[in-house]
């Protein structure tokens, strides 16, 4: 029946490999631009990729889009000045963060992270205790850590600077559920999967026999031992 079993799974699976071989040719021939379309230049290639790309742009629209705060709508200090935003303090702050740079007022001993709040300027937090490092920023080429930093006394018309680590924008996605080469790469693991299934399936049945074996032989060991100490207690007795 094992010998049964693992005849009929080897001849699935053969024959799964051969469509799959199959089907991937096909795929092939069908995606290859020779088969249906006239050669073209690289030229020629490079603007239709060009003028995709920018059309798929211009018109993608993503699926969230962050909604605006009250600061943001309303307007920022620097568009409207500190006093129409109602800031006050008497030491400028600027965050700078790649090319943006977004400005406050704050007084000396203020914490650095209620001002970085009222600028609108996101910093990364995690512990909050001054000890991960996550929101680590640069002020005058040492680290400080604005989870527990607090703005410093200046001199009349010193701005506090604080370089920021810059985030890495998140590129937009195509929108493709699936194409015909993920459909054939799936089917093909999930193949894989099958024939390793079949492998360990083998490799437990070997197992077990093995097993079986080794049993059979403690067991008639066993009953030897046993005979023989019955044929010894048999010759003592009077």
């Amino acid at each position: 029946m094992a010998m049964n079993y693992s005849t009929l799974t080897s001849a699935i699976v053969i024959a799964l490999l051969a469509w799959c071989s199959t089907v991937n040719q096909n795929a092939v021939q069908a995606l290859s631009p020779s088969s249906s379309f006239p050669a073209q230049t690289s030229q020629q290639r490079f603007t239709k990729s060009r003028l995709f790309s920018s059309t798929e742009k211009a018109g993608y629209e993503p699926k969230w889009k962050k909604k605006k705060t009250l600061a943001e709508e309303a307007g920022s200090a620097d568009g409207l000045g500190f006093e129409k935003v109602g800031l006050t303090g008497r030491i400028p702050v600027v965050f700078e963060q790649g090319n943006n740079t977004k400005t406050s007022l704050a007084f000396a001993g203020q914490p650095l992270r209620d001002v970085a709040s009222q600028a609108g300027q996101y910093i990364k937090y995690q512990c909050g205790k001054g000890e991960c490092g996550t929101c680590e920023c640069m002020v005058n080429g040492k680290w400080i850590r604005p989870c527990v930093a607090t703005v410093p006394a200046l001199a009349d018309g010193e701005e506090f600077k604080i370089q920021l680590k810059a985030i890495s924008a998140k590129s937009a996605s195509s929108g493709t559920f699936f194409s015909i080469r993920s459909f054939i790469m799936g089917f093909w693991n999930n193949l894989l999967g099958m024939v390793g299934f079949v492998k360990m399936r083998r490799a437990a049945q070997k197992n077990w026999s093995d097993r079986q074996s080794y049993e059979g032989r403690v067991a008639q060991r066993t009953r030897e031992i046993r005979a023989a100490r019955l044929a010894k207690y048999a010759n003592l007795s009077p």
